[in-house]
């Protein structure tokens, strides 16, 4: 009877420390599987990049046509009216050209 005991005590401390082992071994598949599989995975990470380049590059070339809008507003102020951007209006909205001058409508 005291053998049965020593067996029982024994596997009764082993099973106190299996589950210790098994919640490390569930903590880390649980991390693991977030790692690899989650909504702040590795791959979405990669995916999230990739988003920040593309906005980057529609960032630049939206400042890139707003520079140039505004140039074009500036020259046409009412105190300082560029000749040349003055020319190019006139001659767009009214559709005048000079008789020497070619004109190829591209619509």
């Amino acid at each position: 009877m005291i053998r049965i005991m020593k067996r029982v005590g024994n596997i009764s401390k082993y099973l106190g420390q299996g589950w210790l082992v098994g919640f490390s071994l569930l903590l880390i598949s649980y991390f693991a599987y977030h790692t690899f599989q989650g909504d702040n995975s590795l791959a979405r990470l990669q995916e999230l990049k990739a988003q920040e380049i593309e906005l980057a590059y529609l960032s630049h070339q939206s400042s890139s046509s707003r520079s140039r809008l505004a140039q074009r507003i500036n020259a046409m102020q009412a105190f300082d009216v560029d000749p040349d951007m003055l020319e190019e209006q006139v001659r767009e909205k009214l559709g005048f050209t000079h008789p020497d001058e070619v004109v190829f409508l591209v619509q």
